[in-house]
């Protein structure tokens, strides 16, 4: 069995205006990101999507000191971006469809993931959303570390920053074992 986890494809990460867009190349993988997600659900494979969430101004949380505020509690900017809000929202009903708030960069950390997973007897898990080399690649990480067959989709992962993009893929493959399609 298998699952997809929908990352952080959220309105701040993809939108024009978003408070820490990834732009035009965010914007490009959309038709993928939706037909992917749109393809686990009607086939009855467990959809996750694991979506980034912040208080702002906390002093306590590190991309405070990283990253300006986004995806903040009670914003739009933690809306799915275009199509996928619709989908979730047609969807958020289905018992294999799961939203998890997450506050680390990796859908594992501090969320029952692994647990849902593991209950349902999941051993491969698929990547699709953004940012390629850091909440993907965070997620992938902790995957691998945990036992996982990863699968990256590369039409619907991207980053704002192309280098580390191109270099999260090669690590996927190279340094995880990722099959990437």
């Amino acid at each position: 069995m298998k699952a997809l986890l929908n990352i952080d494809y959220t309105y701040d990460f993809v939108a024009e205006d978003g408070k820490l867009t990834a732009g035009k190349p965010a914007q490009d993988i959309h038709d993928s990101i939706v037909k992917i997600t749109k393809d686990f659900i009607d086939n009855g494979d467990y959809t996750i999507f694991a979506i980034d969430i912040h208080e702002e101004n906390d002093p306590y949380h590190p991309e405070t000191k990283l990253f300006p505020p986004h995806n903040i509690i009670g914003t739009s900017g933690r809306d799915l971006y275009g199509q996928l809000e619709d989908l979730y929202q047609e969807n958020k009903d289905n018992p294999n469809v799961y939203y998890t708030d997450k506050t680390r960069y990796s859908a594992f950390q501090g969320t029952d993931v692994e647990l849902r997973l593991r209950t349902r007897g999941i051993k491969e898990v698929h990547l699709v959303g953004v940012c390629t080399d850091i909440c993907i690649l965070h997620t992938a990480i902790d995957a691998y570390n945990k036992g996982f067959d990863i699968v990256i989709h590369e039409d619907a992962v991207q980053s704002f920053n192309p280098e580390g993009h191109k270099a999260a893929l090669d690590h996927f493959k190279n340094s995880l074992g990722a099959k990437i399609v």
